[in-house]
Formats: structure tokens, C-alpha cells, sequence
């Protein structure tokens, strides 16, 4: 297996950043973006539920739309990709049910093997501390869908811009997600900077290692 060196990595992530301007020429290869949307289906979750739904908006006139709905962000029409986050909005046992069925098909496990993990995650869902906002449990998930997201693009070159600012209930009107299981939580768009972004070249305001990671 390819791995890079620190030094590459580090080099990476001082090349990322959250793009202003996009350049509206370039594409995404075909090849690119298969790979970008492999590390959404292939993005960790608690207890591997995978609480989600990624929308890969092609529709002009709807990110048009969108983009009236994201504080006229240009990112939002600028960019080659743009992809919503939606997590859903609860989890039942039918989804439990769903996931242990999943994985008796793509391990050959028999289904009578997954009754334990099964209550196990059951039980959670009713009485962990997640069962007090589980909405709020599945955004976490999807979060870390969305690192992974935007680390496989830029291991290949490709920028993003992750967006919040953004209204999620118009969002969830424009993209039919009302009457579903699954509401908007952020978006990102996907593409390459433009020459012209002052920010591609600015240097990265973090503060100190030391002031942010304890050792103990």
C-alpha cells in the first residue's frame, strides 16, 4: 500500500483550506469523484449504523436556488461538485434491523449470530446517552463522514469548502427532505481554487500546539 511520508502529509494539510473562489472551468475527474464518494460510503459511525444521506447536487437551476439560501455564498455555483449532508433525524429498530441484515449479507453471518450486537444497540438507542437527542448523536456521525470527505480530496489535489452558513430548513424544502427521515446539517463544495482567492495563499491563523494538545 501508497502511504506518504509526514513531511508530505503536513505539506497537504497547509495546502488545504476552505476555499472562498472557486475556479468554475475545471472538473473533478470522473475517476476523482468515484473515489470521493467511496469515502462516504466507507466513513466510520457509531456501532457502524451509518445514520445518513449524502445529496450530490447537479441541478443548476436548484443550486441556484441554493445558493438564495446560503447567504448567496458564490461556492455554492462556483464549485464543480456540491454535495449536501443530511443525518437522519432519529434511529428505530428497523434501522438496527437494517444493519445487521447488511452485514449478514456481506460477511455470511448467520443472522441468529447478530442477536447480541443487535440488543446491544437497541438497548443504546432507547437508554444510552445518546437516546436523549439522537438527531444530535446521528450529526456527529456525519460529521466525521465529512472529514473524511474533504481529507480524501485534498490527498488528491482537489479542494473543498465545508458551509454552515447555509438556512437548513429552506434547504430541506428545496431538496423534498420535509416529510422524510433525514434533515439537512451542512454542506461542501468541491473543486479548484481559483487564482484569483487571496485566501489560497494566506497563512493559516491556528494557535500554538501547546496551547491546544495536553500531554498526561
Amino acid at each position: 500500500m501508497h502511504t506518504l511520508t509526514p513531511e508530505q502529509t503536513l505539506e497537504l494539510l497547509q495546502w488545504r483550506y476552505a476555499v472562498k473562489s472557486f475556479d468554475g472551468t475545471q472538473k473533478v475527474p470522473d475517476d476523482a469523484w468515484r473515489v470521493l464518494e467511496q469515502s462516504l460510503v466507507l466513513a466510520p459511525s457509531s456501532f457502524g449504523l451509518q445514520p445518513w444521506k449524502f445529496i450530490n447536487v447537479v441541478d443548476k437551476n436548484l443550486r441556484e436556488q441554493l445558493k438564495d439560501a446560503s447567504w448567496n455564498q458564490s461556492q455554492v455555483v462556483e464549485s464543480d461538485r456540491y454535495v449536501v449532508f443530511t443525518a437522519l433525524r432519529t434511529v428505530t429498530d428497523d434501522d438496527v434491523d437494517r444493519l445487521m441484515q447488511r452485514t449478514c449479507e456481506v460477511r455470511g453471518t448467520p443472522l441468529e449470530a447478530m442477536v447480541g450486537y443487535r440488543n446491544v444497540i437497541a438497548d443504546f438507542i432507547k437508554t444510552g446517552w445518546g437516546a436523549k437527542d439522537l438527531f444530535g448523536w446521528n450529526a456527529r456521525q456525519t460529521y466525521l463522514a465529512l472529514g473524511q470527505f474533504m481529507t480524501a480530496a485534498t490527498a488528491m489535489g482537489i479542494d473543498t469548502c465545508p458551509m454552515e452558513g447555509i438556512d437548513m430548513n429552506s434547504y430541506d424544502e428545496l431538496l423534498n427532505l420535509k416529510d422524510t427521515r433525514y434533515a439537512t446539517l451542512c454542506a461542501c463544495a468541491v473543486g479548484y481554487r481559483s487564482t484569483e482567492d487571496k485566501y489560497g495563499s494566506a497563512a493559516k491563523v491556528r494557535y500554538k500546539l501547546d496551547e491546544i494538545i495536553e500531554r498526561r
